[in-house]
C-alpha cells in the first residue's frame, strides 16, 4: 500500500505554476498594525518555488498569535490556496489573489463573506486594508521592513 502511494505521488510540474509569480510582492518581512493588533510576518519561497511560506508573529487583543502558512497553486480550483497552522492548534484555509495593486485573501473559497482586502501603495512597500466578516472586521496595515 505504501509503495503504491509513493509511486503515484509525483509533482504535477517541475516548474512552479505562473500564477505563483503574483505572490512575489509579498516576499520579505512586514510589520502589521491596526486597532488591537501588531507584529510581524515574513514571507519566503520554499526551495523549488512551489510554495510561499508565511511566518506569523502577532499580538491580537493582548494575546500572542504564532503560526505558519503554506500558499501554493491548487490545480483543481485554479486558485492560490493556503493552509495556516496556528500555535493554538488552528488549521485554517485561505485563497489568495493579487491583481494589480489589490490583495484579497478570502477565508475559505473566493466569494466568502470573510476576507481581507488591501491596496499596495505605488512602491509596493505598504498595503492598507481591512479584514471583513459578517458583523465585524478591523483595519490592518502592512509595511515592508527594509534591512
Amino acid at each position: 500500500m505504501t509503495e503504491q502511494v509513493l509511486d503515484t505521488a509525483q509533482p504535477t510540474s517541475a516548474t512552479p505554476h505562473p500564477a505563483l509569480k503574483t505572490l512575489d510582492t509579498l516576499v520579505g518581512t512586514w510589520t502589521i498594525s491596526g486597532p488591537g493588533h501588531d507584529g510581524t510576518v515574513t514571507y519566503e519561497w520554499m526551495p523549488g518555488g512551489h510554495f510561499l511560506i508565511q511566518h506569523v508573529h502577532l499580538i491580537q487583543d493582548g494575546h500572542a498569535t504564532h503560526g505558519v502558512e503554506y500558499i501554493g497553486y491548487d490545480a483543481d480550483s485554479g486558485t492560490l490556496r493556503s493552509h495556516y497552522f496556528g500555535s493554538s492548534g488552528d488549521l485554517l484555509e485561505y485563497t489568495y489573489d493579487i491583481t494589480g495593486r489589490e490583495l484579497t485573501i478570502w477565508f475559505g473559497q473566493p466569494g466568502s463573506p470573510a476576507y481581507y482586502r488591501g491596496t499596495f501603495d505605488e512602491s509596493g512597500d505598504s498595503a492598507a486594508g481591512a479584514w471583513t466578516w459578517p458583523g465585524g472586521g478591523y483595519e490592518s496595515t502592512m509595511t515592508r521592513v527594509h534591512s
